[in-house]
């Protein structure tokens, strides 16, 4: 009822910023139609997803996670052999904000960097880029691959089978994107299969992740449930864009931080 009034035939409405990055949820061919402009919150979750990524790759490389169920069940255990994320090779698939932090980070902590992105262009912190037609070969290079990509019908289920079995057995997946760029099933008969070593997972297909998901008791999964973008910084951020957006608006100017490109969908 409330979408009908809103987007009407003579809606007044010019313009929506959307508080998130994703806008896969926004109707975007009525706002195309409609002549009505959308911008978004992206370039606010640098600092807070490249510091989950490097939690989720840290947490495998020393097994954390294996650590922490022993904690909870007082047993002094080792988890097994503890690995070093130094000179291991990172991809990141989607070199935007996010992933331009992340690469910078990866630096630091002296790994290689492949970088995919649609346009191939070249990145000051990314060892060597890629466009997205060579995405086999750069998986099949990689101790991580970290997903940062947005949802398009481009995207959609990027990641299946194929793509899984042409990681190495010992790489770890990262999704910290959309959950729709990855086949689930896939994914869990990956897992399951030992096609890759594990994943670190912040969304999902179907969010919230269902409970007979058996990606829940699965030991090389690591699950957060689509939170690694919040911090007590995040409102702060989005309001910065915003205010400066909104004061375009008002002197009769388009909005122009991160207008969305509505037949690209992002």
């Amino acid at each position: 009822m409330q979408k009908s009034l809103v987007l009407g035939h003579d809606t007044p409405l010019r313009w929506v910023q959307c508080w998130g990055a994703g806008v896969d949820q926004m109707p975007l061919e009525t706002f195309a139609r409609k002549g009505i402009l959308l911008s978004n919150a992206s370039g606010v979750h640098a600092f807070p997803v490249s510091e989950t990524v490097f939690a989720m790759m840290l947490a495998f490389a020393r097994r954390l996670h294996v650590t922490m169920r022993n904690q909870m069940s007082a047993k002094w255990q080792s988890p097994g052999s503890l690995q070093e994320i130094h000179g291991k090779t990172a991809a990141i698939i989607g070199l935007g904000a996010i992933g331009e932090e992340t690469a910078r980070l990866a630096k630091a902590f002296g790994m290689k960097v492949l970088g995919i992105r649609r346009t191939g262009a070249e990145s000051s912190h990314v060892d060597r880029m890629y466009d997205i037609g060579r995405i086999m070969e750069v998986l099949g290079q990689s101790d991580y691959v970290i997903v940062t990509l947005p949802l398009t019908d481009e995207t959609r289920h990027m990641f299946g089978h194929a793509q899984f079995r042409a990681m190495k057995p010992s790489a770890y997946f990262i999704n910290i994107g959309r959950g729709g760029t990855t086949d689930t099933d896939a994914l869990e008969e990956a897992l399951r299969k030992g096609i890759i070593a594990g994943a670190g997972l912040d969304v999902f297909e179907e969010e919230p992740l269902p409970a007979v998901s058996p990606l829940w008791e699965m030991e090389n999964v690591i699950l957060t449930p689509h939170i690694s973008g919040l911090t007590v910084n995040y409102e702060e951020r989005v309001m910065d864009i915003f205010l400066s957006n909104l004061q375009e608006y008002l002197g009769g100017r388009s909005p122009f931080i991160n207008r969305i490109d509505l037949v690209k969908q992002y």
